[in-house]
């Protein structure tokens, strides 16, 4: 792991008040192309899966090397790039994430589709570790929560606009169609961030060393064990959820798509809602929306007979799955004040885990006991989150005394 981090000082950034909410907001359409790109392809699944002739579950896997990817290499690699720049820094990973969209459109076996999986993971955590730091920052610290919730507003719009529109545009175009389509959208966003984006005087490099005392603090690591368990939880169903919607609930594969942006649309309302409470109580929020979230997972396959009745809890499900986004974030880096830029890094690389753990249990489930007792193993492990809360908040009030 490299020696050396960032910090960024409060004349880092060269940008007005409008500057300022300009640059948040090309950062949350930036954000939008790279979830998009990260999650599209559990849209994909199916089809994918047929085509190259293997099983969901072995397709699944694509989804656990991005996580892991991005768990193992994100630390050093913003540890190593996140003075730099951040104007030429955020261009250069749109236009990674752009090759490497054309290189899986091209892919003729799964070999070639997860190498085009791997490198875009690389950069990933890049960007969302210095992201948010930027607009943390920017915000100030009485409005970070708001201000990383309006950069976590990409994964929003990706999970109503991005990965349905992408799983419906792939039904006409097939999944290759829909990867030339994401790399057209990271070259289009990489032009748009070099022009627009204010430009950042360079920072101050910063032994990772120093900030990586927080290690030390078992607070902050019951932050992190915290966010990998909600985050196993949520994708041990969510990766599966299209599969779920076809062969469990008996949607059509066409109408796919038009449930997943259903799905993303409610989760404007958790992204905004997450934002809200988490600078009010950081634990506190996340015991509401842990709970909510295991309550939607559960109860799909009972609803999934009736259509209405299972839109309802997909309701439930798809807040909480948002919601849990931002607050995630702004909990481990509310968690380490003095290490931002690493605090939120690493938050990242804990959810990727949670990620990459959440599709293995899932697809082993899928196998072992069938597609239908997905919610339920999903929900015993968002329980596992919910006794991590509490003992995260009374290890936060030992420590505080």
């Amino acid at each position: 792991m490299s020696s050396l981090d960032s910090t960024v000082s409060p004349t880092a950034l060269d940008t007005t008040r409008t500057g300022s909410g300009l640059a948040i907001l090309i950062l949350a359409l930036a954000g939008f192309v790279i979830v998009t790109t990260e999650f599209l392809i559990i849209g994909l699944l199916p089809a994918l899966a047929r085509d190259l002739h293997i099983s969901i579950s072995n397709a699944g896997l694509l989804v656990t090397l991005f996580a892991f990817t991005v768990m193992l290499c994100g630390p050093p690699l913003t540890a190593m790039l996140s003075h730099l720049d951040r104007k030429r820094m955020f261009v250069a990973i749109l236009l990674i994430f752009a090759a490497s969209s054309a290189l899986a459109a091209l892919s003729s076996n799964i070999w070639v589709l997860a190498l085009a999986r791997f490198i875009p993971a690389l950069a990933l955590p890049v960007f969302w570790g210095t992201a948010s730091e930027t607009a943390s920052m920017m915000a100030g610290p009485e409005h970070a929560g708001r201000a990383v919730s309006r950069i976590y507003l990409g994964i929003s719009a990706a999970m109503l606009f991005g990965i349905p529109l992408g799983t419906l545009f792939s039904e006409a175009v097939g999944w290759r169609g829909a990867f030339w389509g994401l790399a057209v959208l990271s070259l289009v966003m990489a032009v748009l961030l070099w022009a627009y984006m204010p430009k950042t005087a360079p920072t101050q490099k910063v032994r990772l060393a120093e900030q990586a005392k927080i290690l030390a603090d078992p607070t902050f690591i019951a932050h992190l064990l915290l966010s990998i368990l909600l985050f196993t939880s949520m994708f041990t169903a969510y990766t599966y959820l299209a599969d779920t919607l076809e062969r469990v609930a008996g949607v059509a594969s066409a109408q796919v798509g038009w449930w997943l942006m259903g799905f993303g649309a409610v989760g404007l309302i958790g992204n905004w809602l997450g934002g809200r409470f988490v600078d009010r109580s950081p634990l506190g929020s996340t015991l509401v929306f842990a709970l909510l979230l295991g309550l939607g997972m559960s109860a799909t396959v009972p609803a999934a007979g009736s259509l209405p009745l299972l839109g309802v809890v997909l309701l439930v499900w798809g807040i909480a799955h948002t919601a849990l986004f931002p607050i995630c974030q702004i909990r481990v880096m509310k968690a380490a004040p003095q290490a931002q830029a690493l605090a939120g890094t690493l938050n990242v690389s804990a959810a990727n885990a949670g990620i990459g753990l959440g599709s293995i249990i899932g697809g082993f489930t899928i196998e072992q006991w069938g597609l239908g007792t997905i919610g339920y193993v999903a929900t015993v492990v968002a329980v596992l989150a919910l006794v991590m809360v509490l003992v995260t908040s009374r290890l936060s009030k030992s420590t505080s005394r």
